[in-house]
C-alpha cells in the first residue's frame, strides 16, 4: 500500500510527471548536496533550508531560503515553493512540518513518522509494537553493563554511553536504556518504498566505526555475512520501514548478535552514510533513489555492480581553520578511488568532510586499498590565505 488518497494525496500522478517538480531540502548538508547532484540531470530543480550560503548544498540550489531547522516561517516558505519537500537531516521542527502538511503542503518521509523516529524510544517501541526483534528496552537501568541513549538529538555517536555500572555518570537529559548486545557485525540496509507503495533493499552493507570517535569509519560492500544472514537482514529491514510507512530511503542500522539474531538499532529517514557507496558501486544511488521514491517515479535497479569499500574523510585529531587534504594528488593516482569533498570550509577533529569509495572486482582488492589510503585521506587545518 502506498500513500493513502484519504489523506490528500494523489499517489496516482507521480510528481516528475508534472513537468519537472521542484523539491524542496531542508538542511543544507553533504547529504543534499549529493541529492542534487543526482537529480539535477533528471530535470528536478532544487531549493533548501539552510542558514549559511556556505553549506555545502548551497551552491547548488536553484532556491535558498535562509533560517535554521527550527524557524517555522522558513519552513512555510520553502514548503509552499516546492512541488515536495524532503530532509537530509533529522533535527527538524517536526510541530512547524505537522502544520505545512496540514495546510496542503507534500513532505516526505511525513512529519508523523519523523516525530516518531526522533524520539528514540517511541521509535523501538513502535518496531517491537510491530514485531520487529529490537534490543531489550527500559526506562531505568535493569542490570549493568547497559546503553544509555538520549531520547532526542543525538547524532554520529553522540547521545549514547555505556553504563558498566551504577558508578558510571550517566548522561543528562530525557533518556533511556537499551540491553548491551554482543555482536559480530554492524550492518546496515538501505530500504527505498515509493508513494505508490513500491519496495526495493539495496544489498546489507558492513559498517566499522573509529573507536575514538564512536564514528563510522568505513563501509563494506557486500557484508562479509551468511547468504542466511543477507536475507534476514533485508527482510527485518524492509518490515521496519513499512511498520513505519516510510516513503523515500531510509536506512535501518542492524546489529548481527552473537547468537546469530538480527535486532534493528536506529533508523535514519533519509539518505545515509551507509549508502555513499551505492553513488560508484550499484546502477541507481541512494540519492537518486530517494527522489525517484518521493516523486513517484518507478524505482531503480540496487544489486551491486562491484565490491566497494567506502571511507569517510575526517577531521584530524587536532585540525581546525580552513579544511586541507594534502595527500590528494597520491589519493587520487590511484586505480579504483573515487573522492567526494564537501566543501565544507571549517575543519573540526572527526568533523565528515567527505568521503573515499573505493571500488574493485574483489572485496579483498577493495580492503587492501581502503586500508592503504587511510593516510591519505585525514583532513588537516589552517589559516585562510585565499
Amino acid at each position: 500500500m502506498g500513500i493513502r488518497e484519504s489523506d490528500g494525496y494523489n499517489a496516482a500522478m507521480p510528481l516528475a510527471r508534472r513537468d519537472f517538480a521542484r523539491i524542496g531540502i531542508l538542511g543544507g548538508g553533504q547529504l543534499g548536496q549529493m541529492m542534487m547532484l543526482a537529480g539535477i540531470p533528471l530535470g528536478f530543480q532544487f531549493g533548501i533550508l539552510t542558514p549559511s550560503r556556505d553549506d555545502p548544498a548551497a551552491r547548488l540550489a536553484l532556491h535558498h531560503e535562509p533560517g535554521a531547522l527550527d524557524d517555522d516561517a522558513a519552513i512555510h516558505r520553502l514548503v509552499s515553493w516546492a512541488d515536495v519537500t524532503t530532509y537530509e537531516i533529522e533535527h527538524v521542527n517536526t510541530d512547524a512540518l505537522q502544520a505545512a502538511e496540514n495546510a496542503g503542503g507534500l513532505i516526505l518521509p511525513r512529519p508523523a513518522l519523523l516525530g516518531t523516529i526522533n524520539d528514540k524510544l517511541e521509535q523501538k517501541r513502535v518496531l517491537q509494537a510491530a514485531g520487529i526483534p529490537v534490543p531489550g528496552i527500559a526506562v531505568q537501568p535493569q542490570s549493568y553493563p547497559i546503553v544509555q541513549k538520549l531520547r532526542r538529538g543525538g547524532y554520529d555517536g553522540r547521545g549514547v554511553k555505556i553504563l558498566r555500572d551504577d558508578r558510571d555518570r550517566p548522561l543528562d537529559g530525557a533518556s533511556y536504556c537499551e540491553e548491551l548486545v554482543e555482536f559480530e557485525r554492524e550492518l546496515a540496509v538501505i530500504v527505498a518504498r515509493s508513494t505508490s507503495g513500491e519496495t526495493t533493499t539495496y544489498p546489507v552493507v558492513e559498517m566499522e566505526f573509529d573507536a575514538d570517535a564512536n564514528i563510522c569509519a568505513r563501509v563494506i560492500a557486500p557484508a562479509r555475512i551468511e547468504p542466511s544472514q543477507e536475507t534476514s537482514a533485508r527482510e527485518v529491514a524492509l518490515a521496519a520501514v513499512e511498520a513505519l510507512d516510510g516513503v523515500g530511503v531510509l536506512a535501518v542500522e542492524l546489529f548481527l548478535a552473537r547468537d546469530g539474531q538480527i535486532l534493528v538499532n536506529e533508523i535514519a529517514p533519509r539518505p545515509h552514510n551507509s549508502g555513499h557507496l551505492t553513488i560508484e558501486a550499484c546502477a541507481t544511488s541512494q540519492f537518486e533513489q530517494h527522489l525517484r521514491a518521493i516523486t513517484g517515479l518507478p524505482l531503480g535497479e540496487t544489486a551491486l555492480r562491484s565490491a566497494a569499500v567506502m571511507v569517510n574523510v575526517l577531521g584530524d585529531s587536532g585540525a581546525c581553520g580552513r579544511p586541507r587534504l594534502p595527500a590528494i594528488d597520491r589519493l587520487l593516482e590511484r586505480p579504483g578511488v573515487h573522492l567526494h569533498w564537501y566543501g565544507k570550509t571549517e575543519v573540526r577533529p572527526y568533523r565528515k568532510m567527505g568521503h573515499v569509495t573505493v571500488v574493485a572486482d574483489d572485496l579483498d582488492d577493495a580492503l587492501t586499498t581502503a586500508q592503504e589510503i587511510l593516510p591519505e585521506t585525514r583532513v588537516t587545518g589552517g589559516a585562510d590565505d585565499r
